[in-house]
């Protein structure tokens, strides 16, 4: 018999069974400094014969959303795989019903089937499932090419670009922490082109966690002994994640960004051996140089029909199909 209930800590993550974490947004340890961050966790788990499913999800104003902020290039289910983590879900989704009239789930991912399995799930429930696209995810597939072959194909522009400008800068990836390389990332990051960051805390010590385990890559450009760009990627299960750059514009012809994004595409391929490289979310012009294809990052919105707080954006919804 399956039993579902709710968790406002997300400690409970660290005991879920049959569960293999796909990315760091999907770790127990991520959402903990989510939770750090001032939101407040509302865990949904069910149970069934040993085996356990959940969503790390977050309510307000009735509300439900998942727990993630814009630091997160995913949000999915942690289930296991197959029927019985499908029935985990579907029970879930039932006990929800009880808790909002509406969960918007974003930004799930479709190439591991997250997107349809959450859907059905939801939809098998009784709530009423509206899935479109909401967000672009850049990524190269190596295919086991070296980063010689790889560079080969990249645009002639950005081929010229690092041959005439990487000379300018001395470039360093480190596979640690660095207190000191840090504050000149951040340094850079406050006084490049960039919004604020949201949670700089947050940022710093999930970098610190990933160099303790030996996930980090740290890179750092400088000029004439001046950090002029910075970049923080992370090393898992053969994927590199780009989470992190910025370049001072006052140093712009240099080209910095470039050649640190160069020597770090290098590493993470020659030296980690990575199958995969992820750019994160955003459209931007300059991610299509250098990666290769585009992925879509999906939205599921979860209404209640029983409720009317529900009918209007239902109404809405159809009214958007029928035009």
């Amino acid at each position: 018999m399956i039993e579902a209930r709710y968790h406002d800590s997300v400690n409970v993550l660290q005991a879920l069974s049959g569960v293999q974490a796909a990315a760091p947004f999907d770790r127990a340890e991520w959402f903990a400094l989510l939770a750090d961050t001032g939101l407040v966790p509302l865990v949904a788990i069910a149970s069934d014969a040993g085996s356990s499913a959940a969503l790390a999800l977050t309510e307000s104003g009735g509300r439900i959303t998942p727990l993630r902020n814009w630091y997160s290039f995913t949000w999915r289910e942690l289930a296991p795989a197959g029927e019985a983590g499908d029935r985990l879900l579907g029970a879930i989704a039932r006990q929800l019903k009880s808790r909002s009239w509406r969960v918007t789930l974003e930004p799930v991912p479709e190439e591991d089937g997250s997107a349809t399995r959450l859907a059905r799930a939801f939809r098998a429930a009784g709530w009423q499932v509206a899935v479109e696209p909401c967000d672009i995810n850049h990524v190269l597939p190596v295919r086991g090419r070296s980063f010689a072959e790889y560079w080969e194909t990249r645009p002639g522009p950005l081929r010229t670009t690092l041959k005439r400008k990487a000379k300018k800068v001395e470039v360093e990836v480190l596979t640690r922490f660095d207190p000191q390389v840090w504050a000149d990332y951040e340094a850079i990051y406050a006084a490049s082109w960039k919004p604020a960051e949201d949670q700089p805390a947050m940022l710093r010590a999930f970098a610190e966690a990933e160099g303790a385990a030996g996930r980090l890559r740290l890179g750092i450009a400088r000029a004439d002994g001046v950090a002029v760009a910075a970049q923080a990627w992370t090393v898992e299960n053969g994927t590199a994640y780009i989470h992190k750059l910025a370049h001072l514009e006052s140093h712009k012809h240099l080209s910095a960004g470039t050649t640190l994004t160069a020597e770090l595409f290098a590493h993470v391929i020659d030296i980690d051996r990575v199958a995969l490289v992820d750019f994160g979310t955003g459209d931007q012009s300059y991610k299509a140089d250098w990666m290769e294809e585009v992925r879509q990052r999906y939205r599921i919105d979860c209404l209640d029909p029983r409720v009317p707080r529900a009918w209007p954006p239902l109404a809405k919804r159809l009214l958007r199909r029928a035009a």
